[in-house]
């Protein structure tokens, strides 16, 4: 379920490979004085009746890549490494990414600083 400013995904039929979990993933773009724009993160869920909340933040140029950090973080806390958050829910996550490009003011082919990739690695 998306809304702006909040997306929730759940798994409620657990099987062998993939547990139960509810993740929710709140963002919203916060002015940082010397980096300028940045996309402020908190996921927040379940994996396996395992409780977690974490929170990061993506410069405006690698804020593109929220859904990869997001996965990985959930992964360190139980979803399984060969589960990816967007797979069942992409036409929810196309409007999340199109409402984080609008929110940061992003436009295709805008240039990516490299040490920003590095800086943003969670």
């Amino acid at each position: 379920m998306f809304q702006t400013g909040h997306w929730h995904t759940a798994n409620t039929l657990a099987t062998p490979d993939t547990p139960l979990y509810s993740l929710d993933l709140y963002y919203q773009v916060r002015e940082d004085l010397n980096e300028g724009p940045m996309l402020h993160l908190r996921l927040t869920g379940t994996v396996a009746g395992k409780r977690f909340s974490e929170e990061f933040e993506l410069h405006r140029d690698t804020a593109f890549n929220f859904a990869s950090v997001a996965t990985r973080i959930a992964q360190r806390h139980g979803l399984p490494t060969n589960r990816s958050l967007i797979m069942r829910g992409h036409q929810e996550y196309d409007l999340m990414f199109e409402d984080i490009r609008n929110k940061l003011g992003l436009a295709s082919g805008e240039p990516v600083n490299l040490d920003h990739v590095a800086q943003d690695r969670v």
